[in-house]
Formats: structure tokens, sequence, C-alpha cells
């Protein structure tokens, strides 16, 4: 770090030149805001001591603060972390991460297991012309119903 410039003693501005106020005024408040007609001394030296002692002090800060300053750390209230949102490309693999397709698992072998052939399904057979099957936990109708047309050519 950079030393820093001997600061200045600071100076008192000079003394202030105060007159009588004229005889027709009375204590009434003059054009500076201050009873009495109270005159402030401009000198140019007073401008860039002022200035000097604004630079001291500014430079006195940068060597207790650092080059970077202080940092005050962000209080959270909330408990989430929401990331701003970015690009999202689509995958371009370079080679297939499999070199076939996956057999279905849910085929029509494996829906319809067999067909119930107990005393109740033999009689919803005969009265209401229905078969009964025994199908996979898994499969739904409509898989089951497509797998009934194809094995028996249902249309």
């Amino acid at each position: 770090p950079k030393a820093a410039a001997p600061a200045s003693k600071p100076v008192a501005p000079k003394a202030v030149k105060q007159t009588k106020p004229k005889a027709g005024h009375k204590g009434k408040v003059m054009k500076g805001g201050k009873k009495g007609g109270v005159k402030k001394a401009h000198a140019p030296g007073m401008r860039k001591q002022r200035f000097a002692l604004k630079k001291a002090l500014d430079v006195a800060t940068k060597v207790v603060k650092g080059r970077s300053g202080t940092r005050i750390k962000k209080i959270r209230t909330s408990t989430h972390f929401r990331i701003k949102p970015t690009l999202k490309l689509p995958r371009k693999p370079m080679y297939p991460r499999k070199s076939m397709p996956r057999k279905p698992r849910m085929d029509q072998f494996s829906i319809i297991k067999y067909p119930l052939t107990t005393e109740a399904a033999m009689k919803k057979i005969e009265d209401f012309n229905t078969l009964v099957f025994i199908t996979d936990v898994r499969a739904n109708k409509n898989q089951i119903k497509q797998a009934v047309k194809k094995l028996y050519q249902i249309e």
C-alpha cells in the first residue's frame, strides 16, 4: 500500500469581523441569516486548505480500509437460494449410450398370463359369453384390451 501523505494540521477559520448594525435596521435579520450584519471572510487560501484537509482524510480512510474497502455481508431473509435462469442447450452426444433400444417389458405375453378355469369362471363363459384371464398387476385396462386383440385376433 502507498504511504499516506502527512496530513497538515487543520487550520481554524480566521476570525470573523463583526460590524455594528446600521441605524435603520434595529437588529433585524440581515442577508446572511444572522442578526447584526455579520460578514464572512472568503480568502482564496481557505478553499485550498479545506481541499487539502479533505484529501488527507480520504487518504487516511483508504489506508485503514485498504484498496477494496469494507464490504457488508448481505443478510438473507429467505431459505431459498434462487439461481438466475441461464441458457440450457439440448444434449448432443458423440455416440449413442445404448447400442439397441430395450425390449418392452409389458408385451402381450407378459400382460395376459393364463385363462382362469374355476367353476365361477366357467359359469361366466356359459351364461354371459365372457372369458376370464389372470393378468399382470401393473397392466392397465387399455393394455389388457390391446393384448387380447393381438393374441386372439379380435377386431
